[in-house]
């Protein structure tokens, strides 16, 4: 189905761009007007299967579901917000409870704020507060979000950080991505060897004690990046890192948490566990979020040394509460859909790297997965504007998707999402790529 962009759409936008300062926004004219399950419409009317899910908000399906949708309603006419920080309230403990009992034995502490980047500036704090130490490691090509702490942390584009700094207490070092690297290879252990040895011989022994660095900061699929999965051996080796080091390894489960990667948090894929998570996006099923959660052994933070006006907000903990007992209750099925569906999407994309040369690399975890466009399969030269084509040749015939790194075009559908919606999505994205392929 061709989508129609009519005047009702072109003036919101105009007026946007009067009122509205730039944002990351996307070139494609698509203005949001409601959802529901596997589709979103614009305010003309015209219908998109999602493989956005908003940027992962809407992991259990466009506009979360009635069960969330009327736990919500119902909160909003008894009480909207409550001074959570200030004064006590039973609902933000119930979610608080539930949530933890997802985490490994011992944690039990969490805070909660409005957003994935608030959850990462509570992070930065907490490892400060524990550890008495200064400075923070993230990797390159990551992303924790864009207020000044967290940004601090991000790596992923130059333009996020222009006029932004200084940042002096922050190290970067190598993510590895087994399809682009320092070392030109492509094997795993290679790679994830490679990049744990940079990290000793190069920061630890010249650069920066380890003695001041608080914490490790890891996304166990670096998503805003272009989706890069790493090998199992860089996560074990980071670590035991930061075991040796008495650093605190904190996991940014932002977007790659909360089911998507097929477990409840995406760290569990690798089998080891972090000191200090951070998550949001799904968590609130489309309400605004943000929650850390620290081992209790780590202890408390001293009174007044942090807090805000809207964490733990009702009408959040209201859509987490129902958000999190649905996941529960469905956990099995949950689990099932994403292997099933993500095996689908990975032999499509395969199928296409195989037919096309535009298609460079395909990478994921679970329903967080990209495909990598290229000029050329031998030099790897990033094919942004191809990229770019392909997203708006496939929301010109309904098909809603998001870029990632230079030239990567991610797929994040809802984990519901039909098996005909999915199919009918991958025609699309094909038929795109198909046509700019021969350009």
């Amino acid at each position: 189905m061709k989508i129609n962009i009519d005047k009702k759409i072109t003036d919101v936008i105009a007026r946007d761009k009067k009122v509205i300062f730039e944002t990351t926004r996307e070139n494609f004219p698509f203005v949001a007007e409601s959802a529901n399950g596997d589709y979103t419409y614009d305010i003309s009317g015209n219908r998109f299967i999602d493989f956005s899910s908003y940027i992962g908000v809407y992991t259990l399906g466009d506009n979360a579901n009635n069960e969330i949708r009327t736990s919500i309603k119902r909160q909003v006419d008894k009480l909207m917000h409550a001074a959570f920080l200030d004064f006590y309230s039973e609902l933000p403990v119930t979610f608080a409870e539930k949530l933890v009992k997802h985490f490994p034995n011992g944690f039990g502490r969490v805070f909660f704020s409005n957003s994935g980047t608030e959850a990462n500036e509570d992070a930065i704090k907490l490892a400060k507060i524990f550890t008495g130490k200064q400075f923070l490691m993230s990797f390159y090509n990551g992303f924790h979000g864009r207020s000044l702490g967290s940004l601090a942390l991000t790596s992923s584009k130059q333009s996020q950080k222009r006029h932004m700094g200084p940042f002096s207490d922050y190290i970067h070092v190598p993510y590895p991505n087994t399809y682009r690297n320092l070392w030109r290879t492509s094997e795993p252990k290679e790679v994830a060897d490679a990049c744990l040895s940079f990290i000793e011989t190069n920061v630890l022994k010249r650069d920066v004690s380890s003695e001041d660095i608080a914490a490790i900061f890891l996304e166990p699929v670096q998503g805003e990046g272009g989706i890069i999965v790493p090998p199992k051996e860089f996560v074990v080796g980071i670590r035991k890192m930061a075991t040796e080091n008495n650093m605190l390894l904190v996991d940014d489960e932002i977007q790659a948490g909360y089911m998507r990667t097929g477990k409840f948090l995406a760290l569990d894929n690798f089998g080891v566990t972090a000191d200090v998570y951070t998550m949001a996006k799904a968590l609130g099923a489309g309400i605004p979020i943000g929650a850390t959660i620290a081992k209790s052994s780590l202890g408390d933070v001293p009174h007044g040394s942090h807090a805000g006006t809207f964490g733990g907000n009702l009408v959040a903990m209201a859509a987490a509460n129902a958000s999190i007992d649905y996941v529960d209750a469905n956990k099995n099925k949950l689990e099932s859909d994403v292997k099933r569906k993500s095996q689908y999407i990975m032999k499509r994309l395969e199928e296409m790297k195989d037919k096309y040369e535009i298609v460079g690399d395909v990478r994921g975890l679970g329903l967080m997965i990209g495909a990598e466009l290229v000029k050329n399969k031998k030099t790897k030269e990033p094919a942004t504007d191809a990229m770019n084509k392909v997203i708006d040749a496939c929301f010109n015939n309904g098909l809603l998707l998001l870029p990632a790194g230079v030239s990567t075009i991610r797929i994040m559908p809802p984990i519901p999402i039909s098996v005909k919606n999915l199919e009918k999505g991958m025609d699309i994205l094909e038929e795109a790529i198909k046509i700019s392929n021969v350009r």
